[in-house]
This record gives structure tokens, C-alpha cells and sequence, in this order.
């Protein structure tokens, strides 16, 4: 097959097909939808941000299908997932896709963070998965779909000031891939998405316990981010559409998160003194 044709490939696999995306309202989960809008795909978009999905409804402007909704949602009730889950299936029938994108997170070293903060990132960054892929599974069944997952660069490797992120997003890693086995002979394709350095507001909006002396000042930090957020929203989406559409159980988002994964793998016991010796890490 010649590349042209691959992309080509690519290109339509989400024409009509009806995706959901949780997290729509910024950042990737936006990058996504917009994406997707132009392909043709049917859209169950879903945020807690009101605002922000509403700015994604401005930026998709008219799209070529009128199956599209957008929905507020919070990853971390359950119950509000299941319901979302049965809306979804009435009004536009069965998911071909579900993006799981919403997250956030909190900076602070584990001593000094309440484990109130561990609880919270806990309760959207994995659980928000769990609860989502558990409520759709069904549909990705009946229609032999695609579960994608976003991890994170940080689904990889540990980083001070983030336990609490770092154990969300290794848990989502650990879950994926175990789900792609118990799933492979029933149709459904489960993917793991790492993303290094994208540009996206996941640090200025998140809360802040103690940092840690090896990140200084929050501004420091969030000056830190925007150096090493090297690849865009948009670029980041294309990478996981076109993993998504090949069926791969791991995605890898950027340059920096390709090397450092490279670090990891080859230094398990030393890449963290290695690391922080370049230039600064950042996950989304």
C-alpha cells in the first residue's frame, strides 16, 4: 500500500462514524473535535466547562453532518455517565469512537499534598476512563470501535511534585492495555495515548498544594511548561486520529515524549537523574 493511499485510508476512516469525546471544551479533546468535524464524523461532544464547549461549538461553525451534540458532563459521576451513555445511543445511535481526554491536574509533593488532592485526580484522570469506557463498552462492541485512551508522558515516567497525576496516568496505561487483551477477539481496538509537551491550559488550570524545590515558584512552572509544550493541540490530534484509525494499542505524542520514553527504557534505574539534568519535562 502506498502512502498516498494510506492516507487516504486514514483520511475517511471517520467519515459518518460517530465519535465521543469527553473533555471537548480545550486542549486536545477540542483539537479532536475539530479534527474529526471536518472529516465528516457524527460528534458527541461533552465537557464540565460550559463555556469552553461552547467555544467549540463557535469553532466547528457549520458541519458537513447535522449528528452532532454537545453535552455537560463530569467524568467523576457516575451516574450522570451511564445516563450520558443511554442519551447518546437514542439520539445518535451506536459509538464508533470514545476519546477519553478530560483530566486535569494538581502540583505538590505527596508529603505536603492532602489526600483529598490524591482522591480528586484520581476520580476524573482514571476513573473518568473506567466509568466511560465501562458505560459505552456495549456500543464499541456492537459496532466493533475504537477506545482511545489518553495517559500521558507521565503514564511512563515518574516526576516529582506529580504522584498524584503520574499514578492516574500510569493506572490508564496499566487499564488500556490490559483491556486491549480481554478485547482483541471481539473487534474492539484499545489505544494508549502519551503526549509529551502540548500546548494546552492543563498547568495554568491546575491547583497548586507545595511544590517541590526542584520546580521552584509556580511561575517558574508554568514558564517551564510553555518551553517544552512543543507540539500544538492540532498536531497532537492528528497523531492520535491516525493511531486510532491503525489500530495502535500505544500512541507516543511528540518528539520529546518519543525520547524520553527512549531514556526510560533504555536507563529504568537512572533516567530520572538523567532527565533532570535537560531540558524540562512536561506530560498532558
Amino acid at each position: 500500500m502506498s502512502v498516498r493511499e494510506e492516507c487516504l485510508i486514514i483520511r475517511f476512516d471517520f467519515e459518518s462514524k460517530l465519535c465521543v469525546i469527553t473533555g471537548a471544551g480545550s486542549g486536545i479533546g477540542r483539537a479532536l473535535a475539530l479534527d474529526l468535524a471536518a472529516r465528516g464524523a457524527a460528534l458527541a461532544l461533552c465537557d464540565i466547562d460550559a463555556a469552553g464547549l461552547e467555544e467549540t461549538k463557535r469553532l466547528i461553525g457549520d458541519p458537513p453532518t447535522n449528528r452532532i451534540r454537545f453535552d455537560h458532563l463530569d467524568v467523576a459521576d457516575a451516574a450522570a455517565i451511564a445516563n450520558y451513555a443511554e442519551t447518546i445511543r437514542a439520539s445518535l445511535g451506536a459509538a464508533d469512537y470514545l476519546f477519553n481526554v478530560a483530566g486535569l491536574t494538581r502540583i505538590g509533593s505527596f508529603e505536603a499534598s492532602p489526600l483529598s488532592s490524591f482522591e480528586q485526580i484520581m476520580d476524573v484522570n482514571f476513573w473518568g476512563v473506567v466509568r466511560m469506557a465501562k458505560a459505552f463498552l456495549p456500543q464499541l462492541i456492537e459496532t466493533k470501535g475504537g477506545l482511545v485512551n489518553i495517559s500521558s508522558l507521565f503514564g511512563l515516567i515518574g516526576y516529582p511534585g506529580q504522584t498524584h497525576y503520574c499514578a492516574s496516568k500510569f493506572a490508564v496505561r496499566g487499564f488500556s492495555e490490559a483491556l486491549s487483551a480481554e478485547l482483541k477477539d471481539q473487534g474492539v481496538a484499545v489505544t494508549s495515548v502519551h503526549p509529551g509537551g502540548v500546548a494546552t491550559n492543563i498547568v495554568r488550570n491546575a491547583t497548586v498544594d507545595v511544590l517541590p524545590d526542584t520546580l521552584g515558584d509556580r511561575r517558574e512552572a508554568e514558564d517551564s511548561f510553555d518551553k517544552a509544550a512543543i507540539t500544538s493541540a492540532a498536531k497532537a490530534a492528528a497523531i492520535i486520529l491516525n493511531g486510532a484509525a491503525k489500530k495502535k494499542r500505544r500512541v507516543i505524542v511528540g518528539r520529546d515524549a518519543k525520547f524520553i520514553s527512549f531514556v526510560q527504557r533504555l536507563f529504568p534505574q537512572s533516567y530520572a537523574k538523567l532527565l533532570q539534568r535537560g531540558a524540562p519535562i512536561t506530560g498532558n
